[in-house]
């Protein structure tokens, strides 16, 4: 008979599972889904699948459909344009601010290469989430560097939430070169000791990954139709 630690171990299974399968868009933004179908589908018992919709559905991963299963959280243009608008009002001071003096830009620019060496193929999902957790990672210690630990905590959680649309983004366009010239530009407008051209650059980065983002949505067919909104 199981345990309760097996009970809670087999739910986080499916938590993990079901979760990167969503964060990948490989469950597709506004699909209908069930307990029976994901239990088929990735191998897992209804009752661990059932745990891991209930957490997912206070993460908004997921939405409870009456009588009709889960549907997948559609990405809206209003929920992109959100998170870049927060970012863009983050992000760009916390740059200013570490270029003025201070910051640890040796670290920075260790996070910039670690990001760098992570080039991904588009529709290799490893390898974006590789990429991804190393731009986090550089975003995140670029606004710490502004001397705000809450701060690069709410860009966190910000980046984080953002996997979706990163996903759906770069599994189409390969930004490899583009995005390793922002970061390099940014780390040394800041090296340099250039408040301005920082903050500058920064903005300029925001605006193509918000660009690039709206871009995948409009032009991915199986989406247009749920998630407009």
């Amino acid at each position: 008979m199981p345990t309760a630690n097996d009970t809670v171990s087999l739910g986080s299974t499916a938590y993990t599972v079901v979760k990167r399968a969503i964060l990948r868009c490989q469950l597709t933004p506004g699909q209908q889904v069930s307990e029976s179908q994901l239990a088929g589908q990735y191998g897992l018992g209804r009752a661990a699948v059932r745990t891991a919709l209930s957490r997912l559905s206070q993460e908004d991963l997921v939405q409870p459909v009456a009588r009709s299963g889960h549907l997948i959280a559609p990405i809206t243009l209003a929920g992109v344009r959100d998170v870049f608008d927060v970012r863009m009002h983050l992000e760009p001071p916390a740059a200013r601010r570490a270029a003025g003096g201070g910051a640890d830009l040796a670290v920075l620019r260790e996070l910039e290469l670690a990001c760098r060496a992570e080039r991904y193929e588009p529709g290799d999902d490893d390898a974006v989430d590789r990429f991804l957790r190393a731009n986090t990672a550089l975003h995140v210690g670029i606004v710490a560097a502004g001397g705000n630990s809450r701060m690069a905590g709410i860009v966190r959680g910000l980046l984080e939430a953002s996997e979706r649309f990163f996903h759906l983004a770069l599994g189409r366009t390969d930004r490899n070169d583009e995005m390793y010239h922002e970061h390099h530009d940014l780390i040394d407008a800041m090296v340099a000791g250039n408040p301005d051209q920082a903050h500058a650059v920064c903005v300029e980065q925001i605006e193509a990954s918000k660009r690039m983002v709206v871009d995948a949505l409009l032009s991915t067919s199986d989406l247009r139709d749920v998630n407009l909104a």
